[in-house]
Parts: structure tokens; C-alpha cells; sequence
């Protein structure tokens, strides 16, 4: 169905507010580039956590993401790095970065399901690299700020990141510690009013273009799990060094390891009280995964649709490749299964704006989002032949760089850990 230039009044997000406005602007929908039919809307709006306010932010992102994102997604990949601080400042300027956030800082205060659509809007963006880059931004790196900052930080840290004027970055992974998050080295001790950081961070997305880190690191000798600390990392302090991190896809996000020798950090850029670290970032990891699984959905729609037209027009054997039981039958199988995915995504944001613990079942979403995202990009991939081995189509693209959802913020066996110690079933160790 063609698009429609539709006039409508709608919510347009703003630096603090939703605020009335009349605009022509073409609709779009869920999948890249495609319009956003009637039907498709309300589709959304019967979801139990959407309304209409969630649709039209979408429209309004959709607008930024043709005009502003996607244009320059193949130059930025092309690359290997994208103007992290150009587009953050687009984005901050409309609403984006905080949607969920106090509107004294400059969010939007609406409850977290906005950042659950604007995420899904976000799988509309070209690549999984630029959607990531922002998903650290404003539901990684920033929500223990929120939650546990003290004012000063907030200002100094956290305010600037939601008006997209500084990006953030992550410091949790070490080259000796990745999802075993409690086998961290890195050391802030107390000398006078500062903090002394020694150690080092790997695998960190916005990395060379960041302003400040979220870090993780050691300030006691005690027990692991009650001796860490998150603290506001200016990224530009004398004795933090970066090398830049090659990678098999998500190609346009640059990945930074970041060196940190007696770097001197004031204590008051100390988030939420010293020894609640660990527990601070376990909480970040609820948005993260939601977050993460989320902008997952519109790609894994795309290349199923996508492969499935190419499929029909491709022949083999004087008929469309897409006529053979094992393609059509293959491919609504994976749609099924994404349909799946969205409704758990759902179901878990749904108890998350109640305020309920939902580690259980991010945990969940996060295993079967990185394990569904493999499947599909492979099989799809695999219907397209040699062209599917070329960086010429989105899907072998999506197949590199969703690769990375079994992986980043938590190993897929690291999930199903914490869903066996929610079920009750994950052996005890002995003690030694």
C-alpha cells in the first residue's frame, strides 16, 4: 500500500514535554522504508503496554532516522565509525535520549515503555551498530545515573547526555572479565577527595568518541559482590589511553579498549553509595537486555521480509525459490518466532513500568532474542545464495552483526544460569 501524506495533530517530544503540533509527514511503518499503513498503526495501539502517543513518537523518530541516520549508513560503515556526537545531538535535541527520564534533567518522564518503542523504531536504522550505540546511551550507560546519582552528577553527566551534547560509554568488560562481572580488576582507591583508577576496560561501545564512562571498579578489598562502585569517568583525564577494536560486524559503532593508569577521579562523582556497584549494574542489566531485544525485532522482521521477496522472484528449476515447501514453511516458522519474542518483550515491559523484578524473564528475552536473531539471519541468508555472501543486501549485514546478541551484555549460558537459579534447578557449589 502506497504511503499517505497524512496531517494529524500529534505528540511531538520535546527537550522536557510532549507538546501539540500539526505536521504533514509521510507515515511510516515497522519495516525499513516501508510506510506505516492504517492497519500497522492500530496493530500497535491494541498492544496492552502501546497507546497512540507511542505510535506518533515512532513517526516522529522514523522522520529523524530516514532524513538524518539511514542516507549515510553505508558510508559510515564503510567507515568503520559514524559522528557519534552529530547524531546524539539530533536525537537529543527531539526527545530521544530520555524519554523515561526526570524532566528537571531534560527527559520526558513518561514510563519505560517509551523506550521499548523507541528502541523497536530504532531496528529501522540500517545497521545493528548505530541502534546499539545509542541503546548505551540511554539504557546502559545512564540509567544507575538516574536512579542513584546525586544531583551534581546528574548536571554534570547525565543531563548533558540526554540533550545529546555528551556520549556515554559503558566500562564493565575486562579482557579478564565479561559476563562473570564480579571477577573485575580495576581498582578506584581514596587519596584525599579523589579516587585513583588503575586497571583497564574492554570491548566498550562509543569508546573513542565518549565523553565520560559509566565504570565499574574495585573501591575495597571486600567480598565481590559488595566491593565495587559505579563512578562518572571523564574520558578525557590525564592517563586513559585507547586502542581501537576490529570487529566482524557492527562495523560503524567503534569499539575502544581503554587503558587507565592513576587516572584521579574527585569522589563525588561516585554513583548512588560506594560498595553498591555490583547491585547498581545488575539493575542496568534489566534495561539493557529490554533494550537490546527490542531493537532487534524490525531488523529480524526485515530480513525475513526481504527474503522472502527475493525468494519469489529468484527461480530455480523454472519456479520461484519461494514455492518450495521447505522455504515458505521455513520462513513462517522464523516469523512465528519472532512474534514470540515481541510478546515476551512486551509482557516483561509491561511488569518493568509496574515495578516488578523482571530479571527473570529480560533473561528470557535476551536468550532467545540472541539465539533467534542467529537462526534467522542464517537461514535466510542461505536463501539467497551467493548473494547472500556478499555485502551487498541487508541480510548479510544483519548476519554479522547480530551475531552479537549471544555475546554482549551477557553470554547466552550466563542467561540461562540466572533463569536456572530463578527456577530453582542451578546446583549449589560446594564450598572449598
Amino acid at each position: 500500500m502506497a504511503a499517505r501524506l497524512l496531517t494529524k495533530t500529534f505528540f511531538l517530544p520535546v527537550r522536557s514535554r510532549f507538546v501539540a503540533s500539526s505536521l504533514s509527514f509521510p507515515a511510516r511503518c515497522q519495516s525499513s522504508g516501508q510506510p506505516l499503513t492504517q492497519e500497522v498503526s492500530e496493530e500497535l495501539s491494541d498492544e496492552a503496554i502501546f497507546s497512540h502517543e507511542h505510535v506518533e513518537l515512532r513517526r516522529s523518530l522514523n522522520k529523524i532516522i530516514e532524513n538524518d541516520i539511514n542516507p549515510y549508513v553505508d558510508e559510515w560503515e564503510g567507515a568503520k565509525i559514524f559522528p557519534a556526537h552529530q547524531v546524539f545531538k539530533k536525537l537529543g535535541d527531539a526527545g530521544f535520549l530520555g524519554v523515561n527520564r526526570d524532566p528537571e534533567y531534560g527527559g520526558l518522564g513518561l514510563d519505560y515503555s517509551f523506550n521499548v518503542a523507541i528502541a523497536e523504531e530504532l531496528g529501522n536504522i540500517k545497521c545493528g551498530a548505530i541502534p546499539m550505540a545509542i541503546g548505551v546511551q540511554t539504557d546502559m550507560a545512564t540509567p544507575a545515573l538516574a536512579r542513584f546519582g546525586s544531583d551534581l552528577v546528574k548536571k554534570e553527566f547525565l543531563a548533558p547526555s540526554i540533550a545529546g551534547d555528551k556520549v556515554a560509554c559503558l566500562g564493565v568488560s575486562e579482557v579478564g572479565a565479561g559476563s562473570d562481572v564480579s571477577s573485575i580488576k580495576t581498582t578506584a582507591k581514596k587519596s584525599g577527595g579523589d579516587y585513583i583508577i588503575n586497571g583497564g576496560k574492554m570491548w566498550t561501545t562509543n569508546g573513542l568518541q565518549a565523553d565520560w564512562m559509566c565504570l565499574l571498579a574495585n573501591t575495597s578489598d571486600g567480598p565481590p559482590h559488595r566491593n565495587k562502585s559505579l563512578i562518572c569517568l571523564p574520558m578525557d583525564l590525564p592517563g586513559i589511553e585507547k586502542a581501537k577494536i576490529d570487529k566482524i560486524g557492527m562495523w560503524s559503532s567503534d569499539t575502544a579498549q581503554v587503558f587507565l593508569e592513576d587516572v584521579r577521579v574527585p569522589q563525588s562523582y561516585l554513583i548512588g553509595d560506594e560498595g553498591m556497584g555490583f547491585t547498581y549494574q545488575m539493575l542496568q542489566f534489566q534495561e539493557e537486555r529490554l533494550w537490546g531485544a527490542a531493537a532487534s525485532l524490525v531488523p529480524l522482521d526485515a530480513v525475513i521480509k526481504e527474503t522472502a521477496e527475493y525468494t519469489k522472484q529468484r527461480k530455480i528449476f523454472g519456479q520461484p525459490l519461494l514455492n518450495n515447501q521447505a522455504v515458505h514453511f521455513k520462513l513462517s516458522e522464523l516469523q512465528t518466532e519472532v512474534e514470540c519474542l515481541r510478546s515476551l518483550i512486551y509482557r516483561a515491559t509491561g511488569m518493568y513500568v509496574q515495578g516488578k523484578d523482571v530479571t527473570k524473564l529480560a533473561s528470557m528475552h535476551k536468550l532467545k532474542g540472541g539465539r533467534l536473531a542467529r537462526e534467522v539471519t542464517d537461514s535466510c541468508l542461505q536463501y539467497w545464495g551467493g548473494m547472500g555472501y556478499t555485502s551487498d543486501v541487508f541480510v548479510s549485514r544483519a548476519f554479522r552483526d547480530f551475531r552479537l546478541l549471544s555475546i554482549g551484555g551477557g553470554a547466552d549460558e550466563v542467561m540461562m544460569s540466572i533463569i536456572s537459579k530463578y527456577m530453582g534447578t542451578l546446583p549449589k557449589l560446594k564450598a572449598k
